[in-house]
């Protein structure tokens, strides 16, 4: 028996439902932290109360920065699974950049952009 090197069609399949369930999820959660940064849906500077409190100022700014944050990792991850998209369409997907072997299912399914299976990955390190 020949060990395989790609997945098969349906197996990608399988996979690019997965990514882009995952895509999707992504996409909202992006769009939250957006909204939440640039206050689209409050009432930022059109708030009609007075805030004199510096403290509540100095806290709602470290939040924004915190969700500007999340929002940058939320957007490098949407990046990785678009690209994972990719991979399937040119049927590259699930093979390891380092050593080309097959990047076991189990591994694709809990982290679906991977490059690198467990062994190259822990040879990085």
């Amino acid at each position: 028996m020949t060990e395989k090197t790609r997945y098969s069609d349906a197996e990608l399949e399988e996979f690019r439902i997965l990514i882009a369930d995952k895509l999707e999820s992504a996409q909202r959660e992006y769009e939250s932290l957006r909204s939440g940064i640039t206050n689209s849906d409050g009432n930022d500077i059109m708030d009609t109360s007075p805030t004199f409190k510096v403290l509540e100022e100095g806290a709602a700014t470290l939040s924004k920065e915190e969700a500007g944050r999340q929002a940058q990792r939320q957007n490098k991850f949407i990046q990785h699974l678009q690209s994972a998209l990719v991979r399937i369409q040119n049927k590259t997907y699930g093979i390891c950049r380092e050593t080309g072997n097959l990047i076991p299912k189990e591994r694709l399914r809990a982290v679906p952009h991977a490059t690198l299976c467990i062994e190259a990955k822990n040879d990085q390190k």
